[in-house]
């Protein structure tokens, strides 16, 4: 009999999106990287696409696409994400694939997923369907094929759920093995159940439905699955695919399957370079005979199941108390004091549950004038999700509408839709999943929930708030100063709230500091300017214009106008104002514009503050991210205009800097900050036209500097230089000089004891060898000059770079 592996691996993380704005702000939890999203694709999604093989000596000689060799699901809103921020790795991931459906007889390796991340078996019918719905068309839309397979929430299972997934088509699903009841033949016979070893996880079973139908089910190897998440077993790839092949029992009289399921976050982001394990245990399974790789579609076409299984609902694989963690204080949780409790959950599941069955009735009521079938709408809103465009929107309405609608009516249509979707968001998983209620991923549940209050209370005109902070009111932080669920709820909700006239400051403001069309976007809102003056005195600025902005989500337009004063340095005054009236607009902002051109700061500020009733937006009011944004416009601009004085500072306080850095003296840290700002700006000049020379010598003031120093600051600054070089290299690697330049960098980083991540410039080196490398060398050998130059340069950069060379 045959054997074959399948590891699986399950991608996921919460949507952390900004209700009121469709982006992710800023998480300082994530440092150094811009949030968790970021951060993870960086450690693993991206080098997974292109995990690296080494040889002995520690040299890469291949770099592979692991999850073309593997199974797989990504949540639908993780996806989603990816596609516009991180658009390389979600093309590779899509790529996987289908290079997957060549290898395993036509079935590719990607699995669907439920939405959102919801506990099945805790969620009303509606939003079972809705789940498992969106799942699948998020899943063609981006995979073009139609799923087989379904990956649920952390394998949370009701036979409701998977009628649901039978009944749309869906073939099977991974469970854990402590969540099948009992098995037996198809042919029927006595029904047993699991001995003390646990099912016979190295076959699928087929699961017979009270409706009629079936849905296969396989259930994965319990110990190597938490060996390779929790024992180190990734510490080296070889030893791993030694016990994934000595996994296989004894004699059988049927065909085996060894496979695993784990998070797939294991392989490099809870793992160091987990990838690279990873990589090199599928190679070596690949090279040897004793097994072949497998994916579950192909398994489950040559080898149909057998026996059919009963399983026990309402479990899970990471509760031992079945679904208990996302409902009550069973003690499952991660991190925290000990001491810590988890009653939370249960008043935080019950306001949740309060506020979207409050929510049922005046939703059907406020949607069935506009609607043939408010839930059928609903569900066939992912469409719209999946592609926001005005010709998506009027094919939505014009296969759902009653009538055509208006555009006052539209927009109330779509904010109904809205409520339904951030009324399913509020209920991930993993808003219970960790030891507090203060925690990062309770927070953004409750973001999605004050979404939902705020939009019923638009359209239906009716405060549910209330009774929701009651139920908070009983969810208790650990943390006396988080205070109670109520309190977590409004200060999370406060400051993520985001109303227009807020969003139309951070626009005027951002308006002085960068370039921008006159039709532009701003997270989901887009900004079509009908006037905007820029005007000049000395260091001052006063920016002046109206126009529209409109959300891309409900269509929902807001016309306003506004003023920006910047006097220099962080002094700014920002104004916004509904407009009304061009002609009132514009004799106010001409009398502001000669004011402020007769040097008359004083009086125009005056005038400003009449005109919008006083009302101004200071940038702290903007969010931290775009605080930064402006403020590092404000300093560079500062320091190019002081580069001469800053310079001279330099030169002055250096050799001190020096002398009591050699006597073991600390300096003084107004010494370290102008040292630093100005090797900053150099650098940054050196790498703008490479200078290797000068940049060798201010890296070697860095080194003498260092410890009062922000290296970090200066890793990124070489980071993005070499990166940059390698970029110019890959469009042009004919060209010489630029060979030279990236092969020049990449030496003088070599020569230091500064670590730089050189992840994506290994890759694109990689690239030019594998595509090219090969043909300069055969026109090397003909007596090619150029050739042999290319050859002699390209050789000692893939060198420093840890790229083989055969």
């Amino acid at each position: 009999m045959k054997k074959y592996i399948c590891i699986h691996g399950h991608f996921y993380q919460p949507p952390r999106e900004n209700p009121w704005l469709e982006a992710i702000t800023p998480q300082e939890s994530a440092s150094p990287y811009h949030d968790w999203n970021e951060r993870i694709t960086a450690e693993c999604y991206a080098p997974n696409t292109l995990a690296r093989i080494l040889d002995e000596e520690g040299l890469i000689t291949e770099m592979v696409n692991n999850y073309s060799k593997i199974s797989f699901d990504f949540g639908p809103t993780l996806l989603g994400w990816m596609e516009l921020n991180a658009p390389k790795t979600y093309q590779a991931i899509l790529a996987a694939d289908r290079e997957s459906q060549k290898r395993f007889s036509g079935h590719g390796s990607g699995l669907a997923q439920c939405y959102s991340h919801m506990i099945m078996p805790l969620a009303n019918h509606r939003d079972k369907y809705t789940q498992v719905y969106w799942g699948i068309r998020d899943f063609e839309y981006r995979f073009k094929r139609f799923p087989e397979g379904m990956w649920l929430p952390e394998t949370a299972v009701d036979i409701e759920t998977l009628e649901i997934m039978a009944e749309f088509g869906i073939r099977f699903t991974i469970l854990a093995p402590h969540q099948a009841a009992r098995f037996r033949f198809l042919e029927g016979g006595r029904w047993r159940e699991p001995g003390e070893g646990g099912i016979d996880t190295t076959q699928p079973y087929v699961l017979g439905l009270p409706s009629g139908g079936d849905i296969h089910i396989f259930f994965y190897q319990g110990p190597l699955s938490r060996a390779v998440a929790f024992e180190n077993l990734l510490h080296k790839g070889e030893a791993f695919a030694h016990r994934l092949l000595k996994a296989f029992p004894g004699k059988k009289d049927h065909s085996q399957l060894v496979h695993i399921a784990t998070d797939g976050e294991t392989y490099g982001h809870h793992h160091k370079f987990g990838d690279m394990a990873l990589a090199s245990a599928l190679k070596y399974i690949d090279d040897q005979s004793e097994a072949k790789l497998t994916n579950y579609g192909e398994f489950l076409e040559k080898y149909p199941s057998t026996h059919e299984v009963e399983i026990i609902e309402n479990t899970s694989w990471s509760c031992e108390h079945g679904v208990e963690r996302w409902k009550s204080n069973c003690g499952c949780h991660i991190g925290g004091d000990p001491s810590w409790n988890q009653k939370w959950r249960k008043p935080l599941r019950e306001a949740l549950d309060d506020l979207r069955y409050t929510l049922i009735s005046p939703f059907k009521e406020k949607a069935q004038p506009f609607f043939k079938d408010p839930w059928e709408a609903r569900n066939n809103y992912i469409q719209v999700i999946l592609d926001r465009s005005q010709e998506s929107i009027d094919q939505f309405f014009a296969q759902h509408a009653l009538r055509e609608l208006n555009g006052p009516e539209r927009i109330l249509a779509l904010k109904l839709l809205e409520l339904q979707r951030n009324a399913m968001l509020m209920y991930t998983s993993c808003g219970w999943f960790s030891c507090d209620l203060s925690g990062i991923e309770t927070e953004q549940i409750l973001q999605f929930a004050g979404r939902v209050v705020q939009l019923a209370d638009e359209l239906f005109e009716r405060n549910v708030e209330p009774q929701f902070l009651k139920f908070l009111e009983k969810a208790e932080s650990n943390l006396v100063k988080k205070g109670n669920g109520r309190a977590v709820y409004e200060n999370t909700v406060d400051k993520s709230t985001v109303v227009l006239s807020k969003l139309c400051a951070h626009f005027a403001l951002g308006s002085l500091f960068e370039e921008f069309n006159h039709l532009t976007r701003i997270y989901s809102y887009t900004v079509e300017l009908e006037d905007y003056q820029n005007l000049k005195y000395e260091k001052a600025r006063l920016a002046l214009g109206w126009g529209r902005v409109t959300s891309i989500v409900t269509l929902e337009p807001f016309a306003f106008h506004f003023s920006v004063m910047h006097q220099g340095d962080y002094h700014l005054k920002n104004f916004i104002h509904q407009f009304e009236d061009v002609g009132a607009y514009s004799c106010s902002m001409e009398e502001a514009k000669e004011g402020f051109l007769r040097g008359d700061f004083e009086g125009t500020l005056s005038h400003l503050e009449n005109h919008f009733g006083g009302i101004s937006y200071p940038l702290k009011s903007l969010s931290k991210n775009e605080q930064k944004k402006i403020f590092d416009e404000i300093l560079w601009s500062t320091l190019d205009e002081n580069e001469k004085l800053y310079q001279k500072l330099y030169e002055s306080y250096a050799p001190l800097n020096r002398y009591l850095k050699d006597q073991d003296i600390v300096p003084p840290k107004i010494f370290s900050t102008l040292m630093e700002a100005v090797l900053n700006a150099k650098l940054r000049k050196a790498f703008a036209d490479p200078d290797f020379k000068l940049i060798h010598n201010l890296m070697e003031e860095v080194r003498i500097h260092g410890p009062s120093m922000d290296l970090e600051t200066f890793k990124h600054i070489f980071k993005d230089g070499v990166e940059r070089m390698a970029r110019e290299f890959y469009d042009s690697p004919a060209n010489l000089t630029v060979l030279e330049n990236f092969g020049d960098a990449v030496n003088l980083l070599s020569s230091m004891s500064l670590q730089v991540d050189l992840w994506k410039s290994q890759n694109i080196c990689y690239e030019i060898k594998k595509n090219l490398y090969d043909d300069y060398e055969e026109k090397r050998k003909l007596g090619d000059p150029v050739a042999e130059e290319w050859i002699k340069r390209f050789k000692p950069l893939a060198e420093a770079l840890s790229i083989q060379i055969a």
